[in-house]
């Protein structure tokens, strides 16, 4: 199964179109995947209209029928949030990918997503496990605690 990739940003992929269809064929099997890539004004306005939400988000993801699904990413975005999360622009976008397929399986925000993010991450682009060094993670019971710096 391959991705439909559309770029509407004006940014060059640096990411092969390859590895985001393995990621999709091992986190949704069977499942028709489109994944677009856009400017900010217009992933602002998708927020809106999509979640009611007036921010610039790096990522969007939803199904749209039976075994078919969307994921849009800003890469301009996803470019500026890269270092917090002390990866390169094209892993990040990865990471993305990932964590919009995992929204489409059904899986909600927790540690069990994350280790399966970092898995997926390591397996298909980026080996980089200081993904959380600044931010508020959950521990092994789901609740937030902070990591240490």
């Amino acid at each position: 199964m391959a991705v439909a990739i559309k770029n509407l940003a004006r940014r060059r992929l640096t990411t092969p179109r390859i590895v985001f269809s393995d990621i999709a064929a091992s986190v949704l099997p069977e499942w028709d995947i489109s994944l677009v890539f856009l400017g900010p004004a217009k992933a602002r306005t998708l927020n809106k209209q999509l979640r009611k939400r007036d921010y610039v988000p790096s990522v969007l993801s939803y199904v749209v029928g039976k075994k078919s699904g969307e994921i849009i990413i800003c890469p301009s975005e996803a470019a500026r949030q890269s270092p917090s999360f002390q990866l390169p622009a094209s892993s990040f976008q990865l990471l993305l990918f990932i964590h919009g397929a995992l929204h489409i399986k059904g899986w909600a925000h927790g540690a069990k997503m994350e280790k399966c993010e970092q898995a997926l991450l390591v397996t298909h682009g980026s080996t980089n496990s200081n993904r959380h060094r600044y931010r508020h993670v959950p521990s092994e019971d789901g609740r937030r605690r902070r990591t240490r710096r």
